[in-house]
């Protein structure tokens, strides 16, 4: 089974492995669950759980389990995870260099807006 080329940030590490050690399973790992979906082009969900479940790869993360599903798996190649926090959200974010970004604060930088001129010399008053 190929294991997925998988950044995840220090931010990242941290929240995970803050969850687990404060879970019921401290010596378990963080399953995360990634779709298709989102304003970054993903959402996820993730538990605390005592080993892998069928089907599940393992990926270590300075000695942190990290279980990914098998859809995961294939989304997360070449994705950087992070933990973002601010006064309105926090959470886990996905950073796709070669997806298209949207105008939202949470999937990075937007697009430069469009741009009209007007002449002030075509501005008559009525």
């Amino acid at each position: 089974m190929l294991q997925p080329q998988v950044t995840v940030t220090p931010a990242a590490e941290k929240f995970m492995r803050r969850m687990v050690r404060f879970s019921e399973h401290p010596a378990g790992g963080f399953r995360l669950s990634v779709a298709p979906g989102g304003c970054s082009g993903y959402t996820s969900e993730f538990t605390i759980e005592a080993a892998p479940k069928a089907g599940d790869s393992e990926l270590a993360v300075n000695g942190l389990r990290v279980f990914l599903t098998a859809e995961s798996r294939l989304l997360l190649d070449g994705v950087t995870v992070d933990f973002t926090e601010s006064a309105v959200q926090s959470g886990l974010a996905f950073i796709n260099q070669n997806a298209e970004t949207c105008g939202c604060s949470s999937a990075g930088p937007a697009k430069a807006p469009a741009e009209a001129r007007i002449s002030v010399s075509s501005i008559k008053r009525l």
